[in-house]
């Protein structure tokens, strides 16, 4: 009897509680029609937007729903406690009248990309606790936005170059934001890079498909000065940089997660550079896919679909790269499949700022790499005189590069390699090397272990090429027996330990 009289209440209590979350539920929900979106590209709905997305943060937050439709629209900002879904078959497709992406203020954070205000098909500064989620599109319409003039004031021209400071808009972009999380959505050519993270924390993005050949700079995802991001379950295919790191201001990139990726870039398909002020820290890439662009459009860089570097690493406006892991990647096509680089750019990363020393690159842990049907670039880890390259090391490697080269294809004297410290970094800046496997300069304490290097096609270069190295360890090292039979060429290499294997010394 006791027990009836104590559970009647309890479910009744149950009950009303049901009813009350779900009635929260749909008070927490905003569906953009009932705010005068239209589902028709020849009308504007970007005040209808807002105002669902403002009405929903100031009631404390919940969910913006766009439902299935066709939708045009210029800037969206983000609020605090929002998350804008995209039903599917929902596309939000971005206006081409400039006059619909207004500057947005310029942020207390200062990037130097930042041309004084941004501009952005969805943008949030400053917000906490927001999201993008859904099976819908983004579509920035990127082949029909166009640069802005004079945004400076000082002509089409500043010291830096407005090359990728035009004013076109990026699909996302977000600064300064905390609590983050991107699901689902597809995105599709954005007038500049695709989407932005600019000083933000605790962000995750999964389960996104980004196709972006639409215009110059077309990144696919740029992670720039952020704290505590994970980036998984993905796919990308892009015109330029696919997965970039980024240190564009002060802030570096920090305890940073990257996972179960399809990458395919006309460029470089996984990156840390080029700006790197602020640094890169504690960075672990994992279980990826890089392989050739399935588009058959002409790329706006001039690069092919297999791309330029599968893996590049660089520092070279100052800054420290310091604790990267990279483990379990696949690399089809790409012309270089491993670009470590230390250089001395040292651009300013704003005007008023001083200029930065020369950055470290340091405690590099590269393993567990496929590359096939590579082109004939060679992996390279080079410093530049004076500032070495410390602590890599590269484990279970397997290239296969196409080979045929001839000796009039390359420089055959490796001293003759310029330094090009000052340069922008890439593999296409020395194109093929005099190695064919790993051209190694300025590095202190590097170990190859269970390497092997094989050629689709006889390759008459040396598989491995050492210059200015200090502690080099080599165990389980294979070559293809169509190559020559010097396996090594060192010059200026001290405390080397290698096992079985022709050595050619140059002093």
């Amino acid at each position: 009897m006791y027990i009836k009289i104590i559970t009647k209440p309890l479910v009744y209590i149950l009950l009303l509680s049901l009813v009350s979350f779900t009635h929260n539920l749909k008070a927490q929900s905003y569906n953009v029609l009932e705010y005068g979106a239209i589902n028709d590209t020849s009308k504007l709905s970007t005040t209808a937007i807002n105002k669902a997305i403002e009405a929903c943060s100031l009631a404390g937050g919940g969910k913006v729903f766009i439902p299935a439709g066709r939708y045009k629209t210029g800037t969206i900002i983000l609020r605090d406690n929002v998350e804008l879904y995209l039903d599917r078959g929902a596309i939000l497709f971005a206006s081409t009248n400039q006059k619909d992406f207004p500057r947005q203020k310029q942020p207390s954070y200062r990037s130097q990309k930042d041309p004084g205000g941004w501009f952005a098909l969805i943008y949030a500064e400053g917000a906490n606790n927001i999201g993008i989620s859904g099976k819908g599109t983004i579509d920035g319409q990127g082949a029909r936005q166009t640069a802005r003039r004079n945004l400076l004031g000082l002509g089409d021209t500043d010291q830096f170059g407005l090359g990728d400071r035009d004013g076109r808009p990026r699909n996302i972009l977000l600064i300064s934001c905390k609590n983050v999380s991107v699901e689902g959505v597809t995105m599709l050519s954005s007038g500049i890079w695709n989407q932005h993270y600019l000083n933000c924390e605790d962000v995750l993005v999964n389960n996104i498909q980004v196709y972006n050949h639409s215009n110059r700079n077309n990144d696919a995802i740029d992670i720039d000065g952020c704290r505590r991001f994970i980036l998984s379950n993905s796919i990308f295919d892009t015109d330029d940089d696919g997965i970039t790191l980024k240190s564009t201001g002060s802030a570096g990139c920090e305890d940073v997660t990257i996972t179960n990726c399809i990458v395919s870039s006309y460029a470089n398909a996984i990156k840390c550079g080029t700006e790197s002020t602020g640094g890169f820290k504690n960075i672990t890439i994992s279980n990826c896919v890089i392989k050739p662009s399935r588009t058959e459009t002409k790329s706006f860089i001039g690069m092919t679909p297999f791309g330029t570097s599968g893996i590049t690493l660089e520092i070279v406006d100052g800054g420290i790269l310091d604790g990267v892991s990279i483990n379990n990647v696949v690399i089809e096509g790409t012309q270089c499949p491993i670009y470590v680089r230390l250089g001395n750019r040292a651009r300013k990363h704003r005007e008023d700022a001083p200029e930065p020393p020369v950055g470290q690159i340091k405690n590099i842990q590269i393993s567990n790499i496929t590359a096939y049907n590579t082109g004939n670039y060679s992996s390279s880890i080079t410093g530049i005189p004076g500032a070495s390259i410390e602590n890599i090391s590269l484990s279970n490697i397997n290239i296969v590069n196409r080979g045929e080269v001839s000796k009039g294809d390359y420089l055959i004297d490796p001293t003759k390699v310029s330094e090009d410290e000052k340069e922008y970094p890439d593999a296409e800046s020395w194109k093929i090397l005099p190695s064919y496997g790993f051209f190694i300069r300025h590095v202190k304490s590097i170990s190859l272990v269970n390497i092997r290097l094989a050629s689709v096609h006889p390759d008459i270069r040396i598989p491995v090429i050492g210059i200015d190295v200090n502690n080099f360890f080599v165990r389980d090292f294979n070559v293809d027996k169509m190559t020559g039979k010097i396996n090594f060429q060192f010059i200026d290499v001290k405390n080397y330990d290698i096992e079985r294997h022709k050595i050619k010394i140059l002093h």
